[in-house]
């Protein structure tokens, strides 16, 4: 690769393949600031003694304290235009994905080329170059995108239903100027972390909305304390350290006027997508916008 890139996106995937709600999450910034960003993340990270942040390992109150960092990090980073955070959220109950022989990898693969499409493009300027980094363990086969990258393979047709075969990595490069793709390991990348707890917290908020209303009424006027035990009948332990930092997280875009909302959609959503931390509901765009299935045989 020549090293042109100007942008740099972190991608992680949540419950992709398990549960009602699916989830994707993107990262994004300058090539100029990515170092000190990750530096600051890290330094916050060590600060917690979190040695690397993970959505399904928030159980306890420290991993609940450095996701308050994280979120804050976030907050602020965005309101200053260092970076977006952007969470593609689908249901797999709606019209688009009740279908037989669902084809959930394959599904993943077209989220995150709208997620691409709507992010890389629409939000940042149009000679951007990109580097994108997806987690290392992803359900994507992103070695073979990157290989197609580097062999600038353009030739492949692209299928009406909107890609097939190898032409996922063929539209990457025709429409995003994607230079490399570069799958990295979370425990080295504060910004991937970052990506997780965001799209962990946006099927959070879809999957246990009712529960966290109702522990929010209960909760009131004081929130539990560290070492107070939930009510008979209440949310778990977990359950209650992420409703917890769902209402810190809620009450720090409220304060800077971020436009996210927690109640109009009965999860997190953001109604202006190009505000700098967005939470983007997946809609089925016509009547025929049906979730790929396994091919037979």
């Amino acid at each position: 690769m020549s090293g042109k890139a100007t942008h740099v996106g972190f991608a992680d995937e949540s419950h992709w393949n398990v549960g009602r709600f699916r989830s994707l999450g993107l990262i994004t910034t300058s090539v100029n600031a990515v170092d000190a960003l990750e530096n600051e993340l890290g330094r916050l990270l060590d600060e917690s003694e979190v040695p690397e942040f993970k959505w399904k390992e928030l159980t306890g109150a420290r991993e609940r304290f450095a996701g308050q960092k994280l979120c804050r990090f976030a907050v602020d980073n965005a309101c200053a235009r260092r970076l977006r955070v952007d969470v593609l959220v689908w249901d797999i109950e709606d019209s688009r994905h009740t279908v037989p022989g669902r084809d959930d990898v394959a599904n993943l693969q077209r989220m995150y080329y709208h997620l691409f499409r709507n992010v890389l493009r629409a939000r940042w300027p149009n000679d951007a170059v990109w580097r994108l980094h997806p987690d290392e363990h992803s359900a994507l086969d992103w070695e073979t995108v990157r290989d197609c990258l580097e062999a600038k393979s353009t030739t492949l047709q692209v299928e009406p239903d909107l890609m097939g075969g190898g032409t996922f990595s063929a539209r990457l490069l025709r429409e995003f100027s994607i230079e490399d793709v570069q799958p990295v390991e979370s425990a080295e990348n504060p910004l991937l972390q970052l990506a997780d707890l965001f799209a962990g917290m946006a099927v959070f908020s879809r999957a246990k909305f009712d529960e966290y209303q109702a522990w929010l009424a209960s909760a009131s006027p004081h929130i539990p304390m560290l070492g107070e035990a939930g009510t008979s009948g209440g949310p778990s332990r977990t359950s209650e350290q992420r409703f917890q930092l769902l209402k810190n997280f809620d009450d720090l875009c409220k304060g800077r006027k971020l436009g996210v909302s927690l109640t109009q959609k009965r999860g997190l959503w953001t109604p202006r997508p190009q505000n700098p931390i967005n939470f983007w509901i997946y809609e089925p765009q016509h009547p025929e916008d049906r979730a790929p299935q396994r091919r037979k045989g």
